[in-house]
Formats: C-alpha cells, structure tokens, sequence
C-alpha cells in the first residue's frame, strides 16, 4: 500500500478508539506509516538543508548574463575549431588570472553510424572532384584535404585506433561588476580567437548555461561538435608543464607526473632568478644545490653570504671564503673600476658610472634626512661638492678622463676623499661624517686598497661577523667590486645574493642591483635574489621590478601573511597558493619563463652533507669529524711493534 507525501498536510491525523479495534492488521500497519511520514514531514520543515546554505540571495536572469547575489555570471560555448588543435590549447584557459568554470561532455557515437555517414560523405566528395576533373575545372585543395581526412578517419575507426564522440566546452566566467565581466569575456574569446577557436555567448541560455558548468553533470546548453579521440584528448586542459630539457642542471622532481625538472637558467630570456619562502623552508638548500650542479658544468660561482651558511659548501670543493669585517685583512676598495668592458667603451664612460655608484654608496654611509617629505640623501651643494671631490679624488692618482685604460693604476682610497673635501669650501660637515669610516670605529672597511682575489670558481664574501648598521653599505660595495669583475672579463657566472631584503632597505642599493639584473645578461651573468621578508622586498617598487626581470622564479612555503601579496604577484590560482601554504620543505612552485610546475627539491646523500643547514645535522657531521680525526690521531701516534728477530 502506498501513501503520497504531498496529500498528509489535509488528512485528519487519528481516528478514535473504536474505530482503531474494527482496523485490520494491513490497516493498522499503512495507518503506523501515514503517522511517522506526518511526523517526518513536520519536521524536515523546521530543518535547514545544504541547498538552503549556498543558495544566493538573489538570482537575476538577464538576456545574456546572470547576477548571483553580487556576482556576475556568463557563459561561453565553442561553436567551431579549426583542422588542427595543439597538445594543451586549453592551458591558457586554465592559468587566467581570474574565477572560472570549465564544463566538458563526451558522449560516445557507434563506430558503425559513423562510418555509415563518412562512407556517404566520400562518395560525395569524390563525385565532386571528377565532375572537376571532367569539366576541366582547376582542382580544388579544400575539397582535396577533406577527402583525405575523412578517408584517414575511415581506416582509424575501423581499426579501432580512433573513437567518435559529440564534444561540448563550457567557459563560465564570474565577475564582481557588468564592466568586469565584459571585459574578461573580451579576454576569455581572445584566447580561444588566437588559436582560431570560435566562441559564442549565451543569449536567452545563461541560466542553462550556468548549470552546465556547475558540478552537476547536466549540459543543458547541448551544444556539441563531432570530433575523434586525438583531438578530444589534446582538449583536456589541465596540463602539467614539462620543464624537461636536453641541457641543464638538475633543480628537482615534477610534482604532478614525477618527471625530473631540467632546465638551463641560460636558455632563458634572462639568467636571473628569485626565490621567496619562509624561514626554515628551504630555499638556501635549494639554491646551494643549485650552486653545486652548475659548477659541475663549469659556471663560475659568486655568493653573498649574510650568515656563514656557504662555509661547508666553500670548503669541500676548494673556493674562496672572504670574511668582510671590520677587523678582517679582506678589503674591498669601492673607488675600483672594472679594467675593460668591451670595445667601444672609453675612460671617460667608465668614471661617469663610478661617480653615480660612488655618491650612491656615500648616501648610505653619511646621508642625512632633508626634511619630513624627502628620503635620505644630500643637498643640492653636497652633491655637487662630492662630485667635484669624487672626481678630484680619482685625478690624484692620475687617473683623468683622456686616459686609453686603466692598466696599472693605483685607484684613490676613502682618505684620499676626506683629503680633496678638506680643501673645499663648504666641505666642512661632509668631513666629520665620513671621519668615522677613515679616521673612527668604522675605518677598517672601507678605507683601504683592494685585497680580495676573484680567480676561483667559488666565492663566497661572508658579512655575517658586520654589524647590521654596516651591512648595507658593505653588500653594496661587494656588489659593485663584483660587478666590475663581471664586466672586466664576459665569461659565464651565477651571482648568489642571499637576504636580498637588507639591499631593499635603502633607495640607491635597491636601484644598483635593479640596475645589476637589468644588464646582466649582457655579460653572461645570471643573479639570484634570495629573500624571506616578501611583503618589504615586494612592495618596494624595485623589489617588484627585480621580479619582473628574473626569468626563473622558485616559490617555497610562504607564511599566511605574505600569501596574498605573492599570489598577486604571480598570478596564482586557489590550489597553487594552498600548495604553497601548506608545502613541506623543499616543496613549491617552479617558474620557467611561461611554464611552471610543482617542485621537491631532491639531493643524493653526499650533495645533502655538504649543503645541508639543519642545525642537528651539522651538530651530527661535525660530531662524526672530531671523532674521524681523533682516531686518526691515535693510529698515527701508537707505538710500532718491535720486528721479530
């Protein structure tokens, strides 16, 4: 016995007790169903559903868009495609900065319908090319083309190497304003016009054109187009980027097919990278390992260490370690010029930049505020009293614009500076602030020749034993004495600058090494910049400029309040940001120019001992040394055995 649920709201609940002994058993029992229906009823209308939860406040259906609350809603069907469709033409689809929806239905045709219909289309096709041929018309290719096709896909479906199918793809594409959502549209149908794919926009459809693309699988939109297995598959838009190459170093495995990521930075547009995460994620590993590979392959390699982590590194392969310090013999001179920079290029061009870089260096070192709404920097009379001294400072020692080059000159030190202000009017206050760096504390950084010697396939400059008052201007001019190397002799280097942010603190040193990434390509020089303060270094409008000129970009974990700021940076999706969030170390996002790829940053055994920065595991390495070389010492120092007579 059935009961209908839509009639219990008018039926009378009970019947009374007379009545209920005369019932039958098969009564009794359908009047017990009618009872607790009734009851479930009342009380699913007290109940909220999921539908309740994500339905919209409003639901307005206009001509061609739809208005979801405070969203805007359009869908886009494909009408046509061309003969031949590239593997992924639906990646760029997918990697739009902005909310989609992708719908795609396959429906299956028999092999025998079809081949029904093409055998009918080739008869046609060639009794329209003898009648041509017959009348003595030229040939026609269209006609020509399409026969071999139908034929190709004849023999592939008897063979069963091909299947038919009717194809449907739906875009539906979200907007917060009319304005907006136009706007996308015009972006979205750009996309598929430049690979001569041809889109329409719902009109009277949008409603079925949104359920289409929901997580229902309903295509109510039925709009389809005939096509075989090859092209459906090269359809399927989500694709991972092979960053597989013949030639490169080994950066780590393809997360989503484990595929190993090859690559050679070199290839690129530019050299440079970036590479942002968090503490402890590891991005100095990442890049150390980097560092160990290429020198396998024979790339010069030159390393600002902030905090003595290259130090293993530098020892196991025999490079150079110059510990910048106050009390340290390694000196850096920042009146160096480069000895030759190629052809074309005079005296006079190569003083001009000293000056600039120069005066750039003595504003972090002695520049005072002008006033609340300007940065830290000089007067009008200063600058021009330090250029005048500058160059006075460089004529001392013989060393004038109408020079042929510069080989075998002394360059002028910081003293011979204060000297040349000394004797000019005015030069007084510039005197007593640089005193501290000739004469003072801070006399035994800057104001020396030049003793630090490049000719080694590793360097590595520590400033870890600085104070932070002297970081700054020590790393730019370490940057600059290295940048002079690179433009002395074009050969092919990696220039490692770890904790970018300190160079990001002031104004000349974030736009030298701007300027640094901007031309390094010109003398073979890829720069990686290091950083885990991302917010600082990436609302500075150099920090964002240094990003735009670095080809390869290595995203790690990133802290919950950075994410918002890196994801805008770089376009990243929903997933690729929870990825990052919740990233172990050595995992993240892989940039290559305009391909990427979830990475984990892999190392064989002996690769890990030499680049590791795990406080435990060195405790453990350097534990298993003293106890390696204790019993060496031991061996070595034991008395022989006398020989038997």
């Amino acid at each position: 016995m059935s009961i209908d649920i839509k009639d219990l709201k008018n039926e009378q609940p009970s019947v009374d007790a007379q009545e209920k002994k005369q019932l039958t058993p098969e009564q009794e029992k359908a009047l017990q169903e009618k009872k607790t229906l009734e009851e479930e009823y009342v009380y699913r209308r007290g109940t909220v559903t999921v539908r309740d939860l994500i339905a919209p406040a409003s639901f307005q259906v206009n001509p061609d868009f739809l208005k979801i609350g405070d969203t805007f809603v359009r869908t886009l069907f494909i009408v046509t495609y061309p003969r031949y469709v590239t593997i992924g033409w639906g990646a760029p689809v997918i990697n739009y900065s902005g909310t989609l929806d992708i719908g795609m239905f396959f429906y299956p045709i028999p092999a025998e319908l079809i081949l029904k219909q093409l055998r009918d289309k080739t008869g046609v096709l060639e009794s329209q090319i003898i009648s041509d041929n017959e009348k003595g018309a030229p040939r026609d290719p269209i006609r020509e083309t399409a026969l071999r096709d139908v034929e190709q896909l004849r023999d592939d479906l008897t063979q069963g190497i091909e299947h038919f199918f009717q194809f449907a793809f739906y875009v539906t594409i979200y907007a917060k304003d009319k304005e907006e959502l136009d706007k996308r549209s015009g972006q979205i149908e750009s996309i598929f016009g430049s690979k001569l794919i041809y889109t329409k926009r719902g009109f009277y459809q949008a409603e079925q054109g949104f359920n289409s693309t929901m997580p229902l699988g309903n295509d109510e939109l039925m709009i389809t187009f005939n096509m075989s297995t090859s092209p459906i598959a090269s359809s399927f838009p989500f694709i991972s980027s092979d960053l597989t190459s013949d030639r490169g170093i080994l950066y780590g495995i393809n997360r989503h097919n484990n595929s190993l990521i090859l690559f050679d930075r070199y290839s690129l547009q530019n050299a440079n990278a970036v590479v942002f995460a968090t503490s402890g994620a590891g991005k100095s590993y990442a890049v150390k390992l980097e560092i160990l590979r290429s020198m396998m392959m024979g790339t010069d390699v030159i390393v600002i260490d902030p905090e003595m982590e290259y130090k293993t590194l530098s020892d196991s392969v025999g490079g150079t370690y110059v510990n910048v310090s106050l009390a340290s013999e390694s000196k850096i001179n920042p009146f160096d010029l480069p000895r030759a920079v190629g052809e074309g290029t005079s005296v006079e061009d190569i003083l001009r930049s000293a000056v600039i870089t120069i005066k750039g260096l003595l504003r972090i070192m002695i520049g005072q505020p002008l006033g609340a709404s300007t940065k830290v920097g000089f007067t009008p009379a200063e600058d021009s009293m330090l250029d005048r001294a500058i160059i006075e400072a460089y004529a001392k020692k013989d060393i004038t614009p109408d020079l042929t080059n510069l080989e075998g000159v002394e360059y002028p030190v910081l003293q011979d500076l204060q000297e040349i202000l000394e004797g000019m009017e005015g030069g007084t206050d510039l005197v007593d602030r640089l005193r501290k760096y000739t004469e003072g504390t801070f006399s035994g950084l800057l104001n020396s020749p030049t003793t630090v010697e490049m000719e080694n396939q590793l360097v590595t400059f520590s400033v870890r034993d600085l104070e932070d008052e002297l970081r700054p201007m020590a790393i730019y001019t370490i940057i600059n004495y290295i940048w002079n190397v690179v433009r002395s002799e074009r050969k092919k280097r990696l220039l490692t600058i770890d904790e970018a942010w300190w160079l990001m603190m002031h104004e000349d040193s974030a736009k030298f090494i701007f300027a640094l990434v901007k031309r390094a390509r010109k003398y073979f020089l890829g720069v990686t910049t290091i950083t885990q303060d991302v917010n600082d270094f990436l609302r500075n409008p150099y920090g964002q400029a240094i990003v735009t000129n670095s080809s390869l970009q290595l995203l790690l974990k990133q802290s919950p309040a950075g994410i918002d700021l890196v994801a805008k940076t770089f376009n990243l999706t929903q997933s690729e940001k929870y990825l990052l969030l919740e990233a172990a170390i050595g995992e993240g996002i892989f940039f290559a120019g305009a391909k990427h790829a979830a990475v984990k940053i892999v190392a064989s055994y002996n690769e890990d001992q030499l680049i590791t920065t795990n406080p435990e595991q060195l405790l453990e390495i350097e534990r298993a040394r003293k106890e390696f070389e204790e019993s060496f010492s031991s061996t070595q120092k034991a008395p022989s055995k006398p020989k038997a007579e």
